[in-house]
C-alpha cells in the first residue's frame, strides 16, 4: 500500500509539471523487514562533536525514530514522551536516537528549549534516511513519521509508520517488554 502510495504520488507530481520535482523526494520505499540486519549509520547529534553510530550501542535495543521538523507541536508532543520515558528504556537496556532533516544547530535549540538529553541525529543529505527507507514527504522537505527497533543483535525487531505520537513511546515500551519475555 505505502509503495502504491508513493508511485501515485510520483506519478501526478509529474503529471502536473511540478515545479522543482525531486524524484528522491517520491522514492517508492519500503520499510526495512523484521528480521534484516539494520545498516550502520554515523551521524553527528546536537552534543558539540558527538557523532552516533548503530554499533555504539552494540548489546541494547536502539529506538531509531525518524520525524519531520524539530520545535512543530507533533514531533515535540512525540520527543517530550520518549524523553519522559528515558529511565523506563534504560531500565529495559534500550536507547532512543531521533533522526530528522534539520541540521545540529536546529538540533541544539529544540533540545535546549524542550529539556530533551536523548541523541537527535542530522541527516540533511538524508542518508540514514534513505538507507532505511523512510519515505520524504512535503516535496522532500521532511523525513516521514517512522521508528524501528532494532534488537541487541543488530536486527530489525519492529517497525511503525507512526499514527498517534501521544501513545507512540508506550507502544514501543510494550513491544520491548514482550520481546524480554
Amino acid at each position: 500500500m505505502r509503495k502504491a502510495l508513493l508511485m501515485l504520488a510520483a506519478v501526478g507530481a509529474m503529471a502536473c509539471g511540478v515545479v522543482g520535482f525531486q524524484a528522491h523526494a517520491f522514492a517508492a520505499t519500503e520499510p526495512l523487514a523484521p528480521g534484516a540486519v539494520a545498516p550502520d549509520f554515523k551521524l553527528p547529534t546536537q552534543v558539540d562533536n558527538v557523532s552516533a553510530s548503530l554499533k555504539d550501542y552494540k548489546g541494547k535495543y536502539v529506538v531509531l525514530y525518524f520525524y519531520p521538523k524539530d520545535m512543530t507541536t507533533g514531533c515535540t508532543i512525540e520527543a517530550h514522551n520518549f524523553e519522559r520515558d528515558t529511565a523506563k528504556y534504560a531500565a529495559l537496556n534500550a536507547v532512543v536516537l531521533g533522526v530528522s532533516l534539520d541540521t545540529v544547530e536546529s538540533h541544539k535549540t529544540f533540545c535546549s528549549k524542550d529539556g530533551l538529553n536523548f541523541k537527535l541525529l542530522a541527516d540533511p543529505d538524508h542518508k540514514v534516511i534513505d538507507a532505511y527507507g523512510v519515505p520524504l514527504v512535503g516535496g522532500g522537505k521532511y523525513a516521514q513519521r517512522d521508528t524501528y527497533l532494532i534488537g541487541p543483535n543488530g536486527k530489525i525487531v519492529k517497525f511503525w509508520e507512526v499514527k498517534d505520537v501521544n501513545k507512540h513511546s508506550d507502544e514501543i515500551l510494550a513491544a520491548i517488554e514482550e520481546l524480554k519475555k
